[in-house]
């Protein structure tokens, strides 16, 4: 897996630009893929806020996640142009079958796939050398286009799992 992705990132927008990262429970198969980039790209190109549309973009990254970005110095984002946004992600979610919104589990990079974990399982994962401190974890949690571009992929050793596990107990 090439995690390179920053380079497709509009470099017009502003790096405050407001970021929401949505993670699917599965991969999208390739003819899934397809079609949610055009719908990706007709929803960015519709996108209003109070009428006055929003200058966003769409990404459907490593085939499993979602981001939707919005440059707020163009135009400010609304609690409807927000609403608008869930919707679609829902429809995403009922056309294909898909879960978007489940904040439990965690995505990593293991064996150069994408692999993922219930939050409950963490630990376990840790004490049994499936995950360590620099297995890449992939923060949902960035809110900007900058921390997208650079707080996004990174070692679990750097993000908020850090605190939640003990890498004293791995198996070495």
């Amino acid at each position: 897996m090439n995690p390179d992705y920053q380079y497709l990132l509009d470099g017009t927008f502003h790096p405050d630009s407001r970021v929401w990262v949505y993670q699917c429970n599965r991969l999208f198969t390739l003819s899934e893929a397809l079609e949610i980039e055009q719908m990706l790209k007709e929803f960015t190109l519709q996108w209003k806020s109070h009428g006055t549309p929003v200058k966003g973009e769409a990404h459907l990254f490593f085939g499993q996640f979602i981001v939707l970005l919005a440059d707020e110095t163009a135009t400010g984002v609304s609690g409807c142009s927000t609403d608008s946004s869930v919707r679609f992600i829902k429809d995403i979610e009922q056309r294909y079958s898909v879960s978007m919104f489940d904040r439990t589990t965690l995505a990593f990079v293991i064996k150069d796939k994408i692999q993922l974990l219930p939050l409950s399982q963490l630990q376990y994962a840790v004490e049994n050398g499936f995950i360590n401190s620099d297995t890449l974890y992939f923060n949902n949690l960035v809110q900007t286009k900058q921390e997208l571009a650079s707080k996004w992929i990174i070692p679990v050793k750097d993000s908020w799992l850090n605190n939640k596990i003990s890498f004293s107990k791995a198996v070495s």
